[in-house]
């Protein structure tokens, strides 16, 4: 291949920060708005086809997967940055390596899981309650997924090599084709296997994608980082520098798991777990645009800071933050009038479509204030400072939302809304400090550079 062909795309995110911002969001949203429809018409099927209980038992096992993804999507984070602070600061032999070490660490990773989910993953069920027809469903689902979590792993790990570049069309292609594949293979599945022929679906489509990645990457020679096995060289530090990236912003995720988990406990009826999970796939739709910009902004923010252009990172942060909000906005109004409608599509319970449309009309007020939070944490993780979000993630799940959610409904016997209320209050506070923080650590770095 053309050597020219393959340029960092440094130089052209500096000449127009705000278009670099879309030209690697829109690819994310494209390919995450294919994912969105999948799990909408996932659980549509699985809620019509095979039942309430069937949604229950998403939601109990939601939390288990949301702990593999938190620890791939943490340290896919620390990917990113790290490859592009070396392409920020033109080393592209050491955003090489650490390409190279990710690929090492994706391995580890990916028996880890399947060890220990296969160790812990029935005992989490009990934890949150699960019983009868719900957990039967979910005994039948989650081995299958489990497998299949090993080749995300790698997915994940692909894609976030090629968003260290700059990357983002490519993976969000490749993504989209698994996703079309999934949506294709689950109506016919889930007809003659139920629930499990879900998770059957979703496995094939799992392994195909990580196919494709390795052919574009390793064969086809697609990425502007190079993959030379026989020239690598291990360096501790390069580990050091992603896990320390990493492991706050995996630990935030595993917190986010685990007040899931306290949630459902919280929660204790299968029609308001049932809810909760249906609400949480449709509000998947407002967070689809506000991860895409955010995880734009960790490539951005990592190569300006990288390149020491602060004056560009401060114009694209503050582009970014107007573009969240006002999608945040959009999709506020949106869930405010039609939320009731939209959870029809899934079920015919009227029970779970009334708690599911109550959580919308409390915590739409949240969007704009989840946007801030989410944003300032990834530009920090950009910047190299990860412990902010494992602060902030701490703050609001564990001191705030998860013992307001049980003083209110178990001590004073509120009903159900109050748990609705205490996510509300608890974005307040984290947005807040989020956003106060970010603004400190850019501050500082000007007078250093100033200096």
């Amino acid at each position: 291949m053309d050597i020219s062909v393959k340029e960092s795309k440094l130089k052209d995110f500096i000449k127009s920060p705000k278009s670099a911002l879309w030209k690697l969001a829109l690819p994310m949203m494209a390919g995450m708005s294919v994912q969105s429809i999948y799990m909408l018409v996932d659980t549509a099927f699985i809620g019509h086809w095979v039942g309430g209980d069937a949604l229950a038992s998403l939601g109990y096992i939601f939390p288990i997967f949301f702990i593999i993804l938190g620890i791939t999507f943490g340290l896919g984070t620390g990917v990113t940055t790290v490859i592009a602070q070396f392409i920020g600061a033109e080393d592209k032999k050491s955003a090489d390596n650490s390409a190279e070490h990710s690929i090492l660490l994706a391995s580890f990773l990916g028996l880890f899981i399947l060890i220990g989910g296969n160790i812990f993953g029935t005992k989490i069920l009990a934890i949150q309650g699960a019983t009868g027809q719900a957990l039967e469903y979910a005994n039948e689902y989650y081995p299958i997924m489990l497998i299949g979590s090993v080749f995300m792993v790698f997915a994940v790990f692909f894609r976030s090599i090629l968003s260290g570049e700059g990357d983002n069309k490519m993976p969000m292609m490749v993504l989209g084709v698994g996703t079309v594949l999934n949506i294709i293979l689950d109506p016919i599945f889930i007809f003659y296997y139920g629930i499990k022929g879900a998770a059957i679906a979703t496995m094939i489509s799992q392994i195909i994608v990580c196919l494709i990645f390795i052919y574009m990457m390793f064969f086809k020679d697609h990425s502007y980082i190079t993959f030379a096995l026989k020239d690598f060289s291990f360096n501790t530090s390069i580990f050091s520098k992603i896990f320390k990236l990493g492991i706050p912003a995996s630990l935030s995720m595993v917190i986010i798991s685990m007040g899931t988990i306290l949630f459902n406990k919280i929660l204790y009826s299968t029609d308001a777990v049932a809810a909760y999970q249906t609400a949480g796939r449709l509000e998947h739709m407002f967070f689809l645009p506000i991860i895409s910009i955010a995880h734009a902004l960790v490539t951005l923010t990592g190569m300006f800071y990288g390149a020491k252009r602060i004056d560009l990172l401060n114009e694209v942060i503050n582009y970014g933050l107007k573009v969240g909000l006002g999608f945040s906005f959009i999709f506020a109004t949106i869930f405010y009038f039609l939320s009731a409608p939209m959870i029809g599509w899934f079920t015919e319970s009227q029970e779970i479509i009334n708690i599911g449309s109550n959580y919308f009309h409390v915590l739409i007020f949240a969007f704009p204030l989840i946007t801030i939070g989410m944003t300032s944490s990834r530009i920090m993780q950009g910047m190299g400072f990860a412990s902010p979000m494992l602060i902030i993630t701490l703050m609001r799940v564990i001191l705030i939302s998860g013992p307001l959610a049980w003083y209110f409904t178990r001590i004073l016997n509120k009903p159900i809304e109050f748990v609705w209320y205490s996510m509300l209050i608890s974005a307040v506070f984290s947005s807040i400090t989020a956003f106060v923080w970010m603004r400190k650590i850019i501050s500082k770095s000007l007078i250093e550079k100033l200096l």
